[in-house]
């Protein structure tokens, strides 16, 4: 077991000794109820993730969960009775959120390439904001609007891929080609074709800059861009924008040479950030907006698997569980890692024992792409023990290739409660947001 695995351990589940205690029930006891492989997520972390970040956000900003993280229902019903809107990026999701209780005027919908039956349930539906990413979107919204002959002015935001760099930090992403928002550089060009089209109400934009973002310099860089490019649509415009959405990107370290975001400096310079605009015209009553998704949820989730089998090969000792990377696509480092990286990883029923064995921990698939740790040190293991993955909350289940060699779904099981209650929450195998929360278990 790492380094980062011992501190997630001892920061978010300080009842384990020997074995993994979360939300106060034992892993052990999870697992008789439910089986392996499954996806656990734990209530109270997600709570404090949200109100760390709720702290050193200043009065003026609102939190939209970015859905595309975590679209557990459980998990999207919590995050909207903590006061999250909800960021969207497909009809599927608008219908998600829908679903799991989230009013349409707290949607917003970003996304390149969204399909004209996805722009109308959006306008049909009455959601806060669409966020246009070109101008052939812009088009699109306003034909629909006159199709539907719709009463008022359908709002929507520009989001704006940056260019160059900026105070603060790297833009990232910012300044490259990009199929996401329309660039910096053509602002003008779209604004105008926008006031050409009165079915379309201008409200906000939206910064486009990057992800998992762990330096509070950089966002706060990106974040002043963004008033400055707020600046120039209001002088286009002649009133203040409802709203300036500055993106998600606030990242979580996955990996040993990582630190944590400092919240504290981020609040810091937000609210110095705030106090210059308050007084700004331009600003009279904007809302801020954040979109954070894996920063919410991420370090709430472990991926947990039994080994079902043991072998060396030329020297290499292999473990074999019963998940793998059709269930958790990003552990085994094939969504977006140039560098294979482990994921945090421990045997969950062995905390207290020494790492005394390097191992590669592999899935069942047929394919050497399943692979969810390389050559990692765990203690000796056996056939039956537990191998938890953890910052599994985030792009785990949703962004993998379930379907292949057509394993069963793993349950998602959310710990809803204290150690007094010990409540568990389960959707069932699936990933249709109909299904709900199929059974609640108390253990």
């Amino acid at each position: 077991m790492g380094d980062l695995a011992k501190f997630l351990i001892a920061k978010y589940f300080p009842e384990s000794l020997a074995t993994l205690v979360a939300g106060g029930v034992p892993i052990s006891r999870v697992v008789a109820a439910y089986g392996t492989p499954l996806f656990l997520y734990d209530r109270s972390i997600i709570d404090r993730k949200y109100d760390v970040l709720r702290a050193a956000l200043p009065g003026r900003f609102s939190i939209y969960y970015s859905i595309k993280a975590n679209p557990s229902p459980f998990v999207v019903r919590h995050l909207l009775n903590r006061g999250c809107g909800i960021e969207i990026a497909s009809s599927g999701e608008l219908r998600r959120a829908v679903d799991a209780g989230c009013a349409p005027r707290h949607i917003l919908f970003a996304g390149p390439g969204k399909l004209e039956t996805e722009l109308e349930l959006a306008v049909s539906q009455g959601i806060g904001e669409i966020h246009i990413e070109s101008l052939v979107e812009a088009e699109r919204i306003a034909a629909i609007s006159r199709r539907l002959k719709h009463n008022e002015p359908i709002p929507v935001a520009i989001r704006i891929n940056p260019s160059g760099e900026v105070e603060g930090g790297a833009m990232r992403m910012g300044g490259r080609p990009a199929p996401f928002g329309v660039d910096e550089e053509i602002l003008d060009e779209v604004l105008t074709a926008i006031f050409a089209q009165p079915e379309l109400n201008l409200c906000g934009i939206h910064l486009f800059t990057g992800t998992q973002i762990l330096d509070a310099a950089t966002l706060l860089g990106q974040y002043r861009h963004a008033l400055r490019l707020g600046r120039r649509v209001v002088a286009r415009l002649g009133r203040p924008l409802r709203t300036v959405d500055f993106g998600g990107g606030l990242g979580i370290p996955y990996f040993a040479h990582e630190r944590e975001l400092d919240l504290e400096a981020l609040g810091v310079g937000l609210r110095a950030l705030c106090a210059e605009v308050d007084s700004d015209a331009d600003f009279t009553g904007t809302q801020f907006i954040v979109e954070p998704g894996r920063f919410l949820t991420a370090e709430a989730g472990i991926y947990v698997a039994r080994i079902n089998d043991i072998k060396v090969s030329r020297g290499k000792k292999f473990i074999i569980v019963d998940g793998g990377m059709h269930h958790h696509l990003a552990a085994s480092g094939n969504l977006g890692q140039t560098i294979k990286r482990n994921y945090p990883i421990a045997v969950l029923n062995k905390l207290a024992e020494p790492a005394e064995e390097e191992v590669d921990v592999v899935g069942p698939l047929c394919t050497p792409l399943d692979t969810l740790a390389r050559a990692v040190k765990l203690p000796h293991t056996q056939i039956g023990d537990l191998i938890g993955i953890f910052q599994s909350g985030a792009y785990g289940l949703s962004a993998s290739p379930q379907g292949f060699l057509s394993h069963p779904a793993p349950p998602e099981v959310f710990l809803n409660g204290s150690h007094d209650e010990g409540v568990i929450c389960h959707r069932g195998a699936s990933t249709d947001a109909s299904v709900g929360c199929r059974s609640s278990v108390q253990l």
